[in-house]
């Protein structure tokens, strides 16, 4: 088996992302209900090349489009927590933050019958109290972070960050990063949007984009004996037409190039298989 693992990850979040966004007109609210119609194109697309995948659901998008996400668990995909609303941690107290968690287990055990053991924070925004929080309701895994960009590595706790000190580094858990980065994310390349924090004007030529992936999946299979590459895709983003084929010709070169594809669950086991005594992302 190829020891250069692709995980393909989907943020579900149809219209919860417009919402906690305060664009509740029924023009934004249209471009997350795309979702209803990417999701069986891209659960198509994978059934045709045997990939795994993760999706990271929020528990509006479970109970708002209840069809859309019951395909993809029967489709038997990995379905991870990306909280209820689609509100950054970091925008909320503690207590919110517990509530928003533990609502979003309840909403995915009603889909799948089980808690939830990876998360991934609503625009990867984890707030002081994220961590403890995760360890607390038995998370095995987060994929918010991007401290690497091929290995997964133990989350700290209790980092102390102030302006005018050095950085003094907390402890490592058993909490487990799954890292990712915005440039292997379709949404910032991808996706026009106008709010009050600015333009992100998106729209990448497809091929571009999916240049610099396959460029990062080579240096990744070049220099490490064994790594993981996360990529990072949004339904009503990644299904438009032009984006599919792109995704299709993506997956066909990963393929010819060695990878294997896996679900963020089996990328956590081979790890603690690897590196069993963890790895420690401190100086």
């Amino acid at each position: 088996m190829s020891p250069h693992l692709v995980c393909l990850t989907f943020d579900h979040d149809n219209a919860s992302l417009m919402i906690a966004r305060g664009q509740t007109s029924p023009t934004p609210i249209s471009r997350g209900d795309f979702g209803i119609i990417a999701v069986p194109r891209i659960l198509s697309l994978l059934a045709a090349y045997g990939a795994p995948s993760t999706w990271f659901i929020p528990g509006h998008t479970i109970e708002s489009y209840p069809s859309c996400v019951e395909r993809v668990r029967a489709s038997g995909h990995e379905i991870g927590h990306h909280g209820w609303t689609h509100r950054p941690p970091v925008t909320m107290s503690r207590q919110e933050e517990e509530d928003e968690l533990l609502r979003g287990i309840s909403a995915i055990g009603g889909l799948t019958g089980t808690k939830p053991s990876g998360y991934r924070s609503p625009s990867w925004d984890l707030s002081p109290h994220s961590i403890e929080l995760l360890l607390k309701h038995g998370f095995a895994y987060d994929s918010s972070m991007m401290g690497h960009d091929c290995l997964p590595y133990q989350v700290r706790l209790g980092d102390k960050v102030a302006l005018q000190d050095p950085l003094v580094f907390g402890q490592d858990t058993s909490l487990v990063e799954m890292p990712v980065s915005w440039s292997l994310d379709d949404f910032p390349h991808f996706e026009y949007s106008v709010s009050d924090r600015g333009i992100l004007p998106g729209l990448m030529e497809a091929g571009a984009v999916e240049r610099n992936w396959i460029d990062d999946f080579l240096y990744m299979r070049d220099n490490q004996d064994w790594g993981v590459m996360t990529l990072t895709f949004h339904p009503h983003v990644i299904g438009r037409g032009h984006r599919m084929r792109m995704l299709e010709r993506l997956l066909e070169r990963l393929l010819k190039e060695e990878a294997r594809f896996v679900t963020l669950s089996q990328a956590l086991a081979e790890y603690r298989s690897t590196f069993p005594k963890g790895l420690s992302l401190r100086p």
